[in-house]
């Protein structure tokens, strides 16, 4: 019989049979390892301790202590102990596919009767007697005949069109958990059993198009989350609780910040507390660009798609362009415009106006760009992803040289914004090349190499985010952790061989010839209608001061206190302060509520004792007890509370 070697984790190895199992080997080493394993790992692919193993290799047996295989396990297996579940209580749905995704899987079905939230309880319940009952999970290599025969005689003629859809060279692998059966590439556990069954939650049903097209059929798609252990499991429930609480679309509301409506779908209707927080953000973003040595432009909204086929833009990504046509006078045919998706070309026929000199790199432009990308309309979602937005985008034309130096004043700069905005740490991802692209190997292989040596050399290793390049180049991806543990992708920095040689973009240089720049395409907030969202999410609504769009409300406990309020007002307004009157007929009780929900950070009570000392009486926001303090004291703590952070001593 022919021997293969297997090496392990520890660098020994061993000789097994050819067509030795991962479930073998794990008994081989030790019985308590074999009652362990739920995996392998073969020459760095998550392997099923059924398949057999045919050559050399290296071997690691996994257990449920390995989170990355282990959760993978768990939810793959959950998604057919689902489906299991729902056929044995309903006989006549129709089964789909079921994907392990994000903290989860899902499945989706094809059922007349909606699922109802009694019927998730009953799919739940079913489940934990399937993984309780420890049924054995096994696995077999089918021919397409044969598989296409099994689902025909099941009438489950969904299966039969994926079977149908698989390469011809691919093998089709069954599963069964228990007597239930299903196509699926694997691997799995070895029995129900191994799923921890108070790990995992059926979170809601959604109707999801078969295979994603709109003229198929509607089926139902339930999606699940689940866990190592229920602690991990609690941890996330309360997350998605707190995350609830943190909605920006709610708390945008209770805020009155801003409102979106169905006659402009992706389109932000911005209040004037919101327009208040978003142009604080842009007059401080403006003050550090200018402080940062960026001269600012602005250009059009509209542009000949002439410039777009120029730049690649519209071979790329014109299925995320809005197109409009115009008749112009005695054309014989319409001009074809679009509205512009972001401003790196335009920003390149800026630089393109005049001659410009060595001497003048860099030179670094900025732009709070409008911007217009069709998303589809299930992907929108709230301020968070939108159709219309504008970015603090900003392009570095310099020579190749300056990489290294702007990359890492780049970085420092967006440190000092996003520390000044309560973010102290953030992560880096370095994104290369995307299978479609512009630009020579060449010259992308030089791209990468300039972007990730100048974030070595400003002291950062980037996580490798493969494939997710701009296509035009290579980028940084700053990613920021709130306040509950979600990533949120803000910052992009962007090294572009490519487009000043498409728009044909030069300087002189020191030899008096021509030369390419290289452009830095860098953006450190991204959208601002995004940062916004994640900015009330990350504070619970809770803004800073400084960005707070309503600072201070001064409330009157009795009328004869009215003439006082509006005094302090006035002196609280002087001194830079947003501050507003409530002189209604209700009760301080009532006024302080209804503003706390508002998210106001402070509420100045005033009564007719506060009116004879000329003091107020100071609430926090989050906070029960008053303060008594004098007018000038309030005035100049929260004169400094709202000083932007650039602008403090």
């Amino acid at each position: 019989m022919t021997q293969i070697s297997l090496t392990f984790p520890d660098g020994n190895s061993r000789s097994f049979p050819a067509g030795v199992t991962a479930a073998e080997v794990a008994a081989d080493i030790s019985t308590s390892l074999a009652k362990k394993a739920i995996s392998a790992t073969v020459d760095g692919r998550h392997w099923d301790l059924q398949w057999p193993i045919e050559g050399d290799a290296a071997i690691a047996i996994n257990t449920m202590k390995e989170a990355e295989p282990a959760l993978e396990l768990i939810r793959h297996d959950l998604a057919h102990i689902m489906a299991r579940a729902v056929q044995e209580l309903w006989p006549d749905v129709k089964v789909t596919i079921g994907p392990v995704i994000k903290d989860g899987w899902y499945y989706d079905f094809d059922r007349e009767e909606p699922f109802t939230p009694e019927d998730l309880g009953a799919i739940e319940k079913k489940m934990k007697e399937i993984i309780n009952s420890r049924d054995p999970v096994r696995t077999e290599v089918w021919d397409r005949p044969r598989a296409i025969a099994h689902y025909e005689s099941l009438g489950e003629p969904y299966k039969v069109e994926l079977i149908e859809a698989i390469p011809g060279d691919e093998p089709l692998r069954m599963y069964w958990h228990g007597d239930w059966q299903d196509l699926c590439r694997g691997p799995h556990l070895a029995h129900t059993g191994q799923v921890p069954a108070d790990a995992f939650k059926l979170m809601s049903v959604a109707g999801a198009y078969w295979r994603g097209d709109s003229s198929r059929q509607m089926l139902q798609r339930i999606y699940g989350v689940a866990f190592q252990n229920k602690e991990q499991l609690k941890a996330h429930l309360h997350m998605l609780e707190e995350a609830a609480k943190r909605d920006h679309r709610k708390l945008g509301r209770e805020m009155d910040l801003f409102h979106m409506q169905e006659e402009a779908p992706g389109q932000v209707f911005w209040h004037p507390g919101g327009w208040t927080v978003y142009t604080t953000l842009q007059d401080y973003m403006r003050r550090k660009q200018r402080a940062g040595g960026y001269v600012e432009v602005n250009t059009p909204q509209v542009v000949d798609r002439k410039l777009w086929e120029a730049s690649g833009h519209w071979e790329k990504y014109q299925d995320h362009m809005f197109i409009v046509e115009v008749d112009e006078e005695h054309a014989r045919e319409k001009s074809v415009n679009a509205l512009k998706p972001m401003n790196c070309p335009c920003h390149v026929q800026i630089f393109n106006q005049g001659l410009k000199s060595y001497r003048e790199l860099p030179l670094r432009m900025a732009e709070f760009g409008s911007c217009n990308r069709y998303e589809p309309s299930g992907a929108l979602h709230g301020i968070m992803r939108v159709r219309g937005f504008t970015q603090d985008d900003g392009h570095i034309f310099c020579e190749e040289d300056q990489i290294e130096a702007e990359t890492a004043t780049f970085i420092n700069f967006l440190s000092e914004v996003y520390r000044d905005l309560g973010f102290e740490s953030f992560k880096v991802k370095f994104s290369d090349r995307p299978e479609t692209r512009a630009g020579s190997d060449e010259v992308w292989d030089k791209a990468e190499a300039a972007l990730l040596n100048a974030t070595r050399a400003a002291g950062i290793e980037p996580e490798l985010n493969p494939g997710e390049g701009a296509f035009y180049g290579p980028k940084l991806e700053f990613v920021l952790t709130d306040a509950i543990g979600r990533d949120w992708q803000c910052g992009t920095h962007q090294v572009d061989f490519v487009l000043p040689e498409r728009l044909d973009a030069n300087y002189i240089g020191r030899d008096g010839e021509k030369h390419r720049p290289v452009m830095l395409h860098r953006a450190t907030l991204g959208s601002f209608e995004r940062f916004i969202g994640i900015l009330i999410e990350e504070h619970a609504g809770k803004l800073p001061f400084w960005l707070a769009p309503r600072q201070v409300v001064v409330a009157a406990i009795v009328s004869d206190a009215d003439a006082y309020v509006h005094e302090v007002v006035a002196t609280l307004r002087a001194a830079g302060i947003r501050a507003e009157a409530d002189t209604r007929n209700e009760k301080i009780n009532y006024k302080v509520r209804e503003h706390s929900v508002a998210k106001v950070p402070a509420i100045l009570a005033v009564g007719m004792s506060e009116v004879a000392d000329k003091t107020v009486s100071v609430r926090r926001l989050g906070q029960k007890q008053t303060q008594v303090r004098t007018l000038d004291e309030i005035r100049d703590e929260l004169a400094l509370e709202a000083t932007p952070p650039d602008l403090r001593g």
